[in-house]
């Protein structure tokens, strides 16, 4: 291969887009360029009390253009966009929109421009719970079982609970409404110029994890499934798709319209898109039965295995088992944790309320430095809350908090669900509440991994990628204590984009295979964590303790629910 070979990795995250360009030949990254969604930014569309996050299409055009822009302008200009010979692209998910014929998403409309029902609906909106209880119910009825491939419970952050949900309290979306359309379908469709909704090619990684797709059902489960659910959704699957494509299949080369907006040549291949945790398993250089964890403001949880090994097994209460979803040839397993990071950060504005709010009004010092202070401050709070934490003694008497704060996603989803601290007392200072807290995730990490194991399938080791595996030696240390587990972090700092530049290179023809090019374009590991053998025992009992409270708050909340059901 010759060394003027390039290749761009796009991630959609949940605040933000980033481009990386890398060099095919042994994946060092040349540039990279980071763009915040401003709408998302200034917390537009967005209800967090009702669990409403849209993000609008806007965001992700103006995100796409400006970071590979930036990109090829730090690498070096035309020479280095000359030699660029694939792109493609993750996204968080479930993230679907509303499109029309055209697969042109409605928010990019005039008469639906500031309409959050006709905008991307995040991973993290919650406003199908309801719809997602009775999917679950309906799908009893139904032989075969529909829900078998993706745990057996199906969650409101997936794709038909939300549109469901949507056309049922939009008349005016569900009329216009031609398709659904998951966020990573449809950015390589625009890059690629397309302008009919049926030339989308659907990504596996996404049709199998959230939408029902099965190689055993021959596509999605049939139209009266929905129908009967629903008479809204009558028809709803000559809408949508049969066939599906894993991420090494190319969607198409760049259309004439993106090269001239990008500065590139119409050659460029475009490969079909999946999720930012199973191509950042693959950039993480994930291997069989080892559970790669992506942890950002949630946590996406990959394990692969030998298609020919897991035939046959079922493994309850995870977010799908998909062959191919993540590498070709294999099985790809989802599991997670709703939220991880955005429990830190929930806590980190709550001990920020003072300095957010009371800072402006301060006699003693201006306006620029109490913003200076402001945004100081919030660099340094979470770090030391993490080296005091560090420091405090580990008993079975501290407090016990419940990492719910967005629900449960797995073991056996339940949006439901809600975060607790318990064990206050008058000396439960910040540093206390905040170990509390970093104590929950990784239970809730261990639950998962015993979720697996339970199921037979063995789990050999974690591979760590993602902002706080990067960024956080506390929390990883901890969760390697609680596990029992080695903890590998890989080396480099953009692994889901780094995952895509593999794609992209398989699908530029530069690569036969996934393997290959993870192989040659794979950075390794920089840091490991091995657990201490002596905190076993009392995090063995801590743990226990999470399970018993996580099990009263789950009948808590069903008990809760039942009365109102009936109360209705």
């Amino acid at each position: 291969m010759s060394k003027d070979q390039y290749v761009i990795g796009v991630d959609y995250g949940s605040d933000s887009v980033r481009s990386v360009i890398v060099n095919a030949a042994n994946g060092q990254e040349i540039a990279s360029s980071v763009f915040n969604y401003p709408r998302w930014r200034d917390g537009l569309y967005c209800v967090p009390s009702e669990n409403q996050f849209r993000q609008h299409p806007l965001d992700y055009i103006e995100g796409l253009e400006t970071t590979i822009k930036d990109c090829i302008k730090i690498a070096g200009g035309e020479a280095i966009a000359q030699a660029i010979k694939g792109i493609s692209v993750d996204t968080t998910g479930s993230t679907p929109v509303a499109v029309d014929a055209t697969g042109t998403p409605l928010a990019l409309l005039p008469q639906f421009q500031t309409n959050p029902n006709a905008m991307f609906v995040l991973w993290k909106d919650h406003t199908g719970i309801k719809e997602a209880e009775e999917i679950n119910a309906h799908a009893e009825n139904f032989e075969p079982n529909y829900l078998k491939y993706v745990g057996g419970i199906y969650s409101s952050e997936w794709f038909w609970a939300k549109l469901l949900h949507v056309v049922r309290v939009d008349s005016a979306v569900a009329n216009a409404l031609h398709s659904w359309v998951e966020h990573c379908d449809w950015v390589p469709f625009l890059l690629t110029g397309g302008t009919n909704v049926a030339d989308i090619k659907r990504g596996r990684c996404s049709a199998g994890h959230k939408a029902l797709w099965a190689e055993e059902f021959g596509g999605l489960p049939p139209d009266n499934f929905f129908s009967s659910l629903d008479p809204l959704l009558t028809g709803i699957t000559s809408k949508l798709y049969t066939e599906t494509y894993t991420a090494d299949v190319a969607a198409g080369n760049l259309s004439a319209e993106w090269a001239q907006r990008l500065g590139l040549s119409t050659d460029v291949v475009i490969g079909t898109g999946a999720f930012d945790a199973h191509m950042g398993a693959v950039g993480g250089q994930i291997e069989p039965y080892f559970l790669s964890k992506v942890m950002g403001t949630s946590t996406c949880d990959i394990l692969v295995a030998p298609s020919a090994e897991i035939d046959g097994k079922l493994v309850k209460g995870i977010c799908g088992q998909v062959n191919g979803s993540v590498i070709p040839g294999m099985a790809g397993l989802e599991a997670g944790q709703s939220a991880f990071g955005d429990t830190y950060a929930w806590f980190k504005n709550l001990v920020s309320w003072p300095v957010n709010n009371l800072l402006a009004q301060s006699t003693l010092i201006d306006a620029a430095t109490a913003e200076a202070l402001k945004e100081e401050l919030s660099e340094l709070i979470i770090p030391e809350l993490s080296r005091q934490a560090a420091l405090l003694p580990i008993e079975e008497t501290n407090e016990l908090a419940i990492d719910w704060f967005n629900g449960r996603r797995t073991p056996d989803a339940n949006q439901a669900l809600k975060g607790v601290i318990s064990g206050l007392n008058l000396g439960s200072d910040a540093p206390r509440v905040f170990r509390a807290l970093a104590e929950a995730t990784c239970f809730g990490a261990k639950s998962i991994v015993e979720r697996f194991i339970s199921e037979g399938i063995p789990v050999k080791g974690i591979i760590g990628i993602g902002g706080v595996a990067k960024k956080s030696p506390f929390v990883m240390q901890m969760m390697s204590d609680i596990l029992g587990m080695p903890i590998r972090i890989h080396q480099f700092k953009h692994t889901c984009a780094l995952g895509a530049a593999m794609f992209a290179a398989v699908v530029a023809g530069i690569y036969p295979d996934v393997e290959a090019a993870m192989q040659a374009m794979g950075r390794g590991f920089d840091v490991s964590y091995e657990p201490n053998a002596e905190l076993n025992a009392v995090y063995e009992k801590r743990y226990q303790q999470y399970k018993i409270l996580g099990s009263y708050i789950a009948q808590q909340t069903a008990l809760k629910a039942s009365t109102q059901l009936q109360n209705a």
